[in-house]
């Protein structure tokens, strides 16, 4: 991989998680355990979820990255402090592995077929939370999400966010 795209892959890692967190702030504490009219996680699961998978990732390929870096269980999902710290923690581990995929060949350790393919898949596999249809204030982007996304040069401030597959979120 050429530096310069090796660059744009990280690059692409730090906006991906830089978001994530910029979301995370935007829910106010008490919706933390807020869960979808589907059920399933509530939304601090659901940002725990990404931390736990990064975790995941990291025990496999690269297990030294995981120094100073616990599980949120279930019980620390409602921290939002903890929450923003576990993901900042994670996502600097994560672009270490990145860095070293990138520039040792293109590979991350147990995924294949190449480190940009994992960069893919960590970001279609782990975004931001689900909306509660059901809440008048479904599909409606959290207070000032959308200022913090066109800061990041998002465009017209992300029409759809993507969750397991389901537009949901930023109107």
């Amino acid at each position: 991989m050429s530096e310069e795209l090796a660059e744009q892959v990280l690059e692409t890692w730090r906006i991906h998680d830089r978001i994530n967190r910029y979301l995370l702030a935007a829910v106010p504490a008490e919706a933390l355990a807020a869960v979808s009219a589907s059920r399933g996680r509530s939304v601090g699961e659901q940002f725990a979820h990404v931390h736990n998978v990064r975790l995941m990732w990291l025990k496999q390929a690269a297990p030294e990255l995981m120094a100073g870096l616990d599980k949120i269980e279930k019980d620390g999902a409602g921290d939002a402090e903890g929450l923003r710290a576990a993901l900042e923690g994670s996502g600097r581990a994560i672009e270490e592995l990145l860095r070293r995929g990138v520039e040792g060949g293109g590979r991350i350790k147990g995924f294949k077929p190449h480190a940009a393919a994992f960069l893919g898949y960590l970001v279609s596999h782990v975004p931001p939370p689900r909306a509660d249809r059901s809440h008048p204030q479904a599909g409606r982007p959290p207070a000032g999400a959308k200022d913090r996304l066109r800061h990041l040069g998002v465009g017209r401030a992300v029409n759809v966010m993507r969750c397991h597959h389901t537009p949901v979120l930023i109107s």
